[in-house]
């Protein structure tokens, strides 16, 4: 807590402990300054003291979670001026002291009144409260000026010293005056109380609950002093019963006034749920009804901006009327901190009462629909990395195939005819005798033989011509006769598959082989490849020794890149010593993406060339097939 906010709360503090402690000792000095015989009951004493108190308690805890500070210092200014009948026996004989406490002994009554015009908001909002506010204090004003400048010792309960003050002796005008203020006093006090009576069975499920006990308190309290002040002015006793209710009514106003703070302060933290529940973005049928419950009010409605036609538009889109739409509730409306609109919220009117949470609703709103756009955005964004990826593996697959057919009409060709003609070169030294020149030709033969051996695995590596030719079903069984491993193959593949899937799944299953090779340390292999509904599922699983990890290498992550690219999956599960099993999931018909970028080709090509050459002899004598080393076992 910072310094200035320590010592704020100190000084509230010993205000309401000093406003406490007076109250206190007015009653304590008045209720032993009285006659014994003339005393009025301990309970009741006690229960008038206890008022103050309840008011000063529900002034600290308004001062921490009220709107404003006007509210608690009301309840501090009625714990001061609550003053019992009973001190005049204590100031009887100040003579300039007892005619100004005659002259405030009510004025409680009037900040009590006060105090139920601002609630909830802490100020008085309409014309109707100042004006009976305004009542409040003149004739308040007036009742003092009247008693300081007519009222005699016989005015007060006690025998008091002469009036200084006074400059009239007018005993009828001063009644005359005297009465007038407690019924206008008890009129003020029944409108108030039927006013927001009437508004509370009126309003709406939020008015009812913002409004809660207050008009039931107060209407209790005005008629209970109504009573009293009969009998004041018909000289009669109004009984225990009623002293008591009235005393009742009177404690509970601060309580409902706390207790309906705290409710709406309730309501504003059902917000921070309400942001919760739209946090993945404002869907419009969710976000109103979230919103009515949260705010507990059936009546509202959220019409959305509709920026192509310029105009609001309910959930369902079609064209609302603001100013219809808003008729008998009021309009909050909600734009982005640019300024532009984003929707219109109609709300029950006592709402409006409570700004914060009407802010916080707005906030809510503006973040979910941020977040609606942000997730929009992201997912596009995401798609197009996708469909990017998928375009690269596509020019990539594309870039492996022209290479193989590159190498097998161009390069190829041209080493089978350089061979074919070294072949005859050799025969006709032979038969013309020149021995040594045809031993020389017959080993150029075999240097060459080995070299085209070499390119034709180099060029099945970087794309085999069986997968072209036959699929999976020829690849596959022939990739896995050159591993070392005995591999038993089951391809369950019906037809040919996308080229792109083939190929993927092609290369994914080099990858694994490799690693069961040169790393598993098995002594069988099973490969596995089925289609499941629309799905391409491959299962390459091995007894060795286990213990593998996507981590540990980037062969495999190389193909798990591949797979994702055309919206697979991979699946790695090797626990140590009980070997390795690889699943892959592919869908059967990947997303279609545009024509193959050039540039992207490129890009992967010289990726590629950079790496170990795909296809090329690993140490087990198998191609790598993928992009980069392979897994670490």
């Amino acid at each position: 807590m910072a310094h200035g906010d320590r010592r704020r709360v100190l000084l509230r503090t010993a205000i309401i402990v000093g406003a406490v402690a007076f109250s206190l000792w007015m009653e304590t000095a008045g209720f032993l300054a009285t006659p014994e015989a003339d005393r009025t009951e301990v309970a009741y004493v006690t229960l008038h003291a206890t008022v103050p108190i309840v008011f000063a308690a529900c002034a600290a805890i308004a001062w921490a979670i009220g709107p404003n500070a006007v509210p608690a210092r009301l309840m501090v200014a009625f714990v001061v001026l609550w003053i019992p009948q009973s001190i005049f026996q204590v100031i009887a004989g100040i003579g300039w002291l007892w005619p100004i406490v005659r002259g405030i002994d009510l004025v409680w009554a009037v900040v009590s009144g006060l105090l139920v015009l601002v609630y909830p908001r802490g100020w008085l909002a309409d014309r109707f409260d100042r004006v009976i506010a305004t009542t409040a204090v003149v004739a308040s004003v007036v009742n003092l000026m009247a008693v300081l400048a007519l009222a005699g010792p016989e005015s007060a309960p006690c025998d008091c010293v002469p009036n200084p003050y006074r400059i009239a002796d007018a005993p009828l005008l001063f009644a005359i005056l005297d009465y007038g203020y407690r019924v206008v006093g008890v009129g003020l006090a029944l409108v108030i109380a039927g006013r927001l009576l009437v508004r509370w069975i009126r309003g709406s499920v939020p008015a009812r609950a913002v409004a809660f006990l207050m008009p039931v308190s107060l209407l209790a309290w005005a008629l209970a002093i109504a009573v009293q002040a009969t009998g004041y002015i018909t000289s009669t006793s109004t009984g225990m019963v009623i002293d008591t209710v009235a005393l009742l009514a009177m404690a509970a106003v601060p309580v409902t006034f706390v207790a309906g703070i705290a409710h709406t302060r309730n309501m504003r933290a059902r917000v921070a749920d309400l942001m919760r529940i739209t946090r993945e973005g404002a869907d419009r049928g969710l976000w109103a009804e979230s919103l009515a419950r949260t705010l507990r009010d059936d009546s509202v409605r959220v019409y959305w901006w509709d920026e192509e036609r310029g105009r609001y538009v309910d959930a369902a889109g079609r064209l609302i009327d603001s100013q219809e739409a808003g008729r008998g509730h009021s309009i909050l409306p909600v734009a982005s901190p640019s300024g532009l609109p984003i929707a219109l919220i109609r709300h029950d009117r006592v709402l409006t009462d409570n700004m914060r949470l009407l802010d916080g609703v707005s906030s809510a709103l503006r973040l979910s629909v941020d977040n609606g756009r942000l997730r929009s955005d992201l997912e596009r964004t995401l798609e197009q990395v996708r469909q990017s990826r998928q375009r690269i593996v596509e020019a990539g697959d594309e870039a492996r195939r022209r290479i193989e057919r590159d190498l097998h009409d161009g390069a190829q060709q041209q080493l089978v005819s350089l061979g074919m003609n070294l072949r005859l070169a050799a025969n006709t030294a032979r038969s013309a005798g020149q021995h040594e020149l045809a031993s020389e030709l017959e080993d150029a033969i075999a240097t060459l033989n080995q070299g085209l051996k070499e390119l034709r695995e180099l060029a099945h590596g970087i794309h085999p011509s069986l997968l072209s030719q036959g699929g999976l079903a020829l690849a596959v069984p022939e990739l896995a006769g050159r591993c070392p491993v005995p591999v038993e193959v089951d391809v369950q593949a019906e037809g040919r598959l996308p080229e792109l899937v083939e190929s993927t799944a092609y290369f994914a299953i080099a990858e694994s082989l490799a690693n069961v090779a040169k790393h598993s340390q098995a002594t069988r292999a099973w490969v596995r490849a089925h289609v499941e509904g629309e799905t391409v599922v491959i299962e390459i699983r091995d007894n060795g020794v286990g213990g593998a990890s996507l981590d540990a290498g980037t062969g495999v992550l190389g193909i798990a890149d591949r797979i994702e690219a055309v919206g697979g999956e991979l699946e790695l599960v090797s626990p140590p010593g009980s070997g390795t099993t690889v699943t892959v999931r592919m869908p059967l018909h990947p997303p279609t993406t545009d024509a193959h970028a050039a540039s992207g080709a490129a890009l992967l090509v010289a990726a590629e060339a950079s790496d170990p050459v795909p296809g090329a002899p690993g140490a087990a004598g198998v191609p790598a097939g993928g992009v980069g080393t392979p897994l670490d076992v």
